[in-house]
């Protein structure tokens, strides 16, 4: 049976827990043995972490000790699978670039805050998007600064809400991207503000096939 670890804590405006608790039953309906703990004290054991088939960060303006974030890097490039969503995989730790430089990519601001309404538009035919349609979301909207090496399967147009940032024109900023990582494979999505942005329709079915395809296999 595969095995997936999933971690939560940090901002509780993100609703770490819940969030967490929604990705442990949608990996137990796939049929995948669960940990579910609130600590990153997971990190530790180097062993333990190769030992499962996928990570799931769910932490959010925190902090981690380098050995942890090497850690996890180290498990990905053997081969276990790291997905996840909104500030819980990619606003985790902004003090280290291990982290960032391994997860693909790290937020910058929303401007407008919470409550933007924005659509989100299907890029390619990769199989965590495929057959998919485009979508508008009301949530925040993350301007990331990104790894050009991933590989971009949806995106969001900037700017909606007027700001300094307006006057460079239209950009495409990514909301789902994969990319590889030694053996292992990597999935975000940015979306994930609160739970119910991602608890039903495409959102839900996007990161419910992400965290399959990032999966060891």
């Amino acid at each position: 049976m595969p095995q997936a670890l999933i971690t939560w804590g940090g901002w509780a405006g993100h609703e770490p827990e819940k969030v967490a608790n929604l990705f442990a039953g949608w990996l137990r309906e796939a049929g995948v043995d669960v940990t579910l703990t609130d600590t990153l004290a997971c990190f530790d054991d180097p062993a333990a972490l190769a030992a499962v088939d996928l990570i799931v960060p769910v932490w959010t303006m925190s902090e981690i000790a380098k050995e942890q974030a090497l850690n996890v890097a180290a498990a990905v490039a053997a081969g276990t699978g790291l997905a996840g969503c909104h500030g819980g995989m990619c606003d985790s730790f902004r003090a280290n670039v291990d982290w960032q430089f391994l997860t693909g990519a790290q937020w910058v601001a929303h401007p407008g805050n919470d409550g933007v309404e924005y659509r989100v538009r299907v890029t390619s035919d990769h199989e965590t998007v495929a057959g998919l349609p485009d979508f508008d979301v009301t949530s925040e909207q993350y301007y990331l600064h990104v790894d050009p090496a991933v590989k971009v399967h949806a995106v969001c147009d900037f700017p909606v809400v007027d700001g300094p940032h307006a006057v460079n024109g239209p950009v495409a900023m990514p909301v789902v991207f994969t990319k590889g990582w030694g053996q292992g494979r990597v999935y975000y999505n940015a979306l994930g503000h609160q739970a119910n942005v991602i608890d039903h329709g495409v959102p839900e079915q996007m990161l419910r096939r992400g965290m399959a395809w990032a999966m060891r296999r």
